[in-house]
């Protein structure tokens, strides 16, 4: 099988020769600097994401972020993180936001093509209806608006929602991903940090008109959300979402409880990072609490976040090293 006919089989709980080799969030720029002194060549900088997963032997995936402030197919917010109070504060700076992405959709014309061959895996990423606002306004803002400016959330999404589905329209003769994302963060250790009531009325509209446009062209969206995402998944299966990532195990996440409860949730992730310091034996023991879930199809094992700098190069070449042992065979 090739590397798109495996994730779209796993994914459509078929047999498989093997497990994708993926990780999904790779490594903490800190941890690459780490490893430039435990034996990574220098010659690997941080951003050469795919260069490096090719050099440890992972399978080659392609992300493409859509970021609502900068014209990168990176999340680069920081500078407008907390920017807006109210409606003439987010008016005002509404003209820096929704850039033109025309050249990064270009650039996914080659990967397209690596993906029309099964070379490549290609996933696009927009943000979400929690995400954009919380950016804009903070988390405490934005908790009272739920309550007190309703007007401004809807504006906020409203907007989102047509930048989106214009990225669609300019994505899809180019490249359509096997895959995508929606970056959302609305769950927390202790669950969802909205109600299921504000979840009804300020997420799930905007949801329900940006999925069919991704069900036209056959596309599984999954949310990425930390947390323990247990109480949020039914809400998400409610609306059509297809799979969640990436499963915090330090949360209290059970994939093999999620998957007995919701049998066609897409799940990626799962694999506590904190046993990757801990030696081979601690890694091992971890993988063997995945095989179950693993078994079950619709489940793609990837360390449960970016692998922290506390993880030495050495340890890093164990797990992958237990990564291709657990995950040959299908």
């Amino acid at each position: 099988m090739n590397h798109v006919e495996r994730f779209r089989a796993v994914m459509n709980f078929q047999p498989v020769d093997r497990l994708p080799r993926w990780e999904w969030a790779m490594w903490w720029d800190e941890t690459i600097s780490r490893w430039h002194n435990e034996g990574l060549s220098r010659e690997f900088k941080f951003s050469q994401v795919i260069e490096i997963a090719r050099h440890f032997g992972l399978d080659p995936y392609q992300q493409f972020w859509f970021s609502t402030t900068d014209p990168t197919i990176e999340a680069a917010q920081h500078h407008v993180e907390g920017i807006v109070s109210n409606m003439d504060d987010y008016l005002r700076v509404r003209p820096q936001l929704f850039p033109d992405h025309s050249r990064a959709i270009e650039s996914m014309a080659p990967w397209a093509e690596q993906q029309r061959r099964g070379d490549a895996v290609v996933w696009a990423t927009v943000e979400g209806f929690f995400w954009f606002p919380r950016t804009l306004m903070g988390f405490e803002k934005l908790m009272f608006a739920f309550a007190d400016q309703p007007e401004l959330l809807h504006r906020i999404n409203t907007d989102l929602l047509a930048f989106n589905l214009r990225l669609f329209d300019q994505m899809f003769p180019v490249c359509v991903p096997t895959f995508m994302t929606i970056a959302e963060d609305m769950s927390y250790n202790h669950g969802p940090m909205i109600s299921k009531r504000t979840f009804d009325e300020y997420i799930s509209p905007y949801y329900c008109k940006l999925l069919p446009r991704l069900q036209e062209h056959n596309i599984p969206l999954l949310m990425d959300t930390d947390g323990d995402v247990t109480l949020l998944v039914p809400w998400l299966e409610e609306l059509g979402v297809r799979g969640v990532l990436p499963l915090e195990r330090q949360a209290g996440v059970d994939g093999f409880k999620l998957r007995q409860q919701f049998p066609r949730l897409l799940m990626v992730g799962h694999f506590d990072k904190m046993t990757m310091n801990r030696g081979e034996s601690a890694m091992r023991t971890e993988f063997e609490r995945l095989v179950p879930l693993m078994k079950t199809g619709g489940f793609i094992p990837s360390v449960d976040h970016q692998t922290p700098p506390g993880v030495s190069l050495e340890q890093y070449r164990v797990y992958l090293k237990l990564l291709n042992e657990y995950t040959t065979g299908g």
